[in-house]
């Protein structure tokens, strides 16, 4: 089967254009920090994947059905009710490592943070560096 066209591309803007952008004050204060915060832990420059998420890295997937396609390793969105965080493997019992975070909510692949400020950044880098190691370890990846 052929690889399905995946809607979410890499786009040309650059991270720093699309903060730039950004009218929300935190939201923009936030993502200002997590992006070379997420260069830092990840040693992946950051690149825009469809209009509004900030994307390191890049892995290929194939599913059982025969679709496949490339995706981020991981990366953040700043949206309105949420800072959104991809965590692309999800959460394999990471259990304790998340009850140290400290406020979040988690989805199948994303970490959901109110306020930046109110979690630990050191335990987030931990859930970041384990999330991308797995990637690796089980996907076909690189930098770009």
């Amino acid at each position: 089967m052929a690889a399905a066209d995946n809607k979410t591309k890499p786009a040309i803007v650059s991270p720093h254009a699309f903060i730039s952008a950004l009218h929300d004050g935190r939201r923009k204060r936030e993502a200002e920090r997590l992006l070379p915060w997420f260069e830092t832990v990840t040693g992946l420059k950051g690149r825009m994947w469809g209009p509004s998420m900030i994307g390191f890295g890049r892995y290929h997937y194939k599913y059982d059905s025969g679709r496949e396609g490339d995706f981020m390793m991981t990366g953040f969105a700043p949206r309105k009710a949420a800072m959104t965080l991809y965590i692309m493997p999800g959460y394999r019992d990471m259990s304790e490592t998340l009850a140290r975070l400290g406020p979040h909510r988690t989805g199948k692949s994303c970490l959901y943070i109110n306020r930046l400020e109110s979690v630990d950044m050191d335990v987030l880098a931990e859930i970041v560096t384990d999330g991308v190691a797995y990637m690796r370890a089980n996907y076909e990846t690189w930098d770009a």
